[in-house]
């Protein structure tokens, strides 16, 4: 039975989730069940696989070494640029019993804060911070310690995760003398299976977006990859077809370096990511009027009239060639293709009746005798014999 062309195009689209239909992938350790149920929130199925492990080091001697060494001596300036690495540092002091000593001495310090997590670490330790940027960026806060002077200084910057040899060193150059406190560092995951299988699945196009919260995370991903040889094919993946998401710039830059194209919102939230994807990635595909429905292709199902109708992956290889040109004409050869080299000359015959019947009206798909099959786009340009 032939279903009746809807009459109303935009109005169900509205109630549609933004992300239903795509599969997005998250890289973080830290806060991935967050994300995850953000992206679940906004309809996205979500495959998660950490690209790096944190590795706290409360047991760790350096840790300690820069602890006593401002405590016995207190620093000029404190620059804590993590609210995790801040409260990590006074939680490692306190089961040593040297947190009180320390906070005695940070409070003799001018205390800077990277963001708005650091500046409530602080303040959760009962210190005050003399300035934050709006920004959030390292690189304004730097500006800003070689802006007032540092020269003859002593600076303490709490690292987070990986050393910051630019900003350290910088200030070295400015003459200050720099006390790197390193309270977690980044390391790759106990079992890489999860990642492995997250590179073979954006390579294959089985992912339509992938999620960064950290520098380390998107090196993390890209290094995996060029360990097992999909190094090229990953970036080629993330060129052509997933989108890459940061949480800002600075996230952004491993990816950049490889020219891979990437987005990220104004602010640097985890919020403000989940919002700006949902936003970005279903104007990736086109809306196409088909046979009086409005129809759009998303990453493992399809809109059509606003109601999200699930596609099998082959079959939905079979639709993006279809959609690839609408309205022209894809012969059977090419159709038969995309189903893969074990599909028989039946397949594409089966595959079109299982679109149809998916899509819900048998006539957005047109036979055009001995020739293939179509998208019947309404108002197309196609010749008059293919109508």
């Amino acid at each position: 039975m032939t279903a009746a062309p809807s009459a109303v195009h935009g109005g169900a689209a509205a109630t549609v989730a933004p992300l239903a239909g795509f599969t997005v992938a998250v890289t973080a350790a830290r806060r991935a069940d967050e994300l995850s149920a953000l992206l679940r929130r906004k309809g996205a199925a979500v495959v998660c696989a950490p690209a790096l492990r944190i590795v706290p080091l409360s047991d760790d001697q350096r840790l300690a070494a820069a602890s006593r060494e401002l405590t016995a001596r207190p620093a000029d300036v404190v620059v804590a640029t993590t609210g995790i690495g801040f409260r990590g540092w006074i939680e490692a002091c306190d089961t040593w019993g040297t947190a009180e000593p320390l906070l005695a001495a940070l409070q003799r310090s001018r205390l800077l804060a990277r963001g708005p997590k650091a500046k409530g670490a602080i303040r959760a330790a009962g210190l005050t911070e003399e300035w934050s940027p709006p920004s959030e960026s390292s690189a304004e806060v730097l500006d800003h310690l070689l802006a007032t002077g540092v020269d003859g200084l002593r600076v303490a910057v709490q690292l987070h995760g990986e050393p910051l040899p630019d900003f350290c060193a910088a200030l070295r150059l400015a003459g200050a003398e720099v006390v790197e406190v390193p309270v977690y560092r980044w390391t790759t995951p106990d079992d890489p299976a999860p990642l492995d299988r997250l590179i073979d699945a954006v390579v294959a196009g089985g992912v339509d977006a992938v999620t960064f919260t950290s520098a380390p995370a998107a090196a993390g991903l890209l290094e995996r990859a060029r360990a097992t040889g999909a190094h090229r094919a990953l970036v080629d993946a993330l060129t052509r077809d997933a989108l890459a998401m940061c949480v800002g710039p600075v996230t952004a830059r491993p990816l950049m370096a490889h020219d891979i194209p990437t987005s990220w919102p104004a602010r640097a939230r985890i919020g403000a990511l989940v919002k700006r994807l949902g936003e970005e990635l279903p104007e990736r595909f086109p809306s196409l009027p088909v046979a009086g429905h409005r129809m759009r292709l998303r990453g493992h199902a399809v809109l059509v009239d606003g109601t999200v109708r699930p596609v099998s992956p082959a079959l939905m290889r079979v639709l993006r060639q279809l959609a690839r040109r609408p309205g022209q004409v894809r012969d059977r050869a090419d159709l038969l293709a995309s189903l893969g080299g074990e599909a028989d000359a039946h397949a594409v015959e089966t595959a079109v009746a299982r679109l149809r019947t998916a899509l819900g009206d048998p006539r957005i798909i047109q036979t055009v005798v001995k020739r293939g099959y179509r998208l019947a786009l309404d108002g197309g340009d196609c010749p008059p014999e293919e109508r």
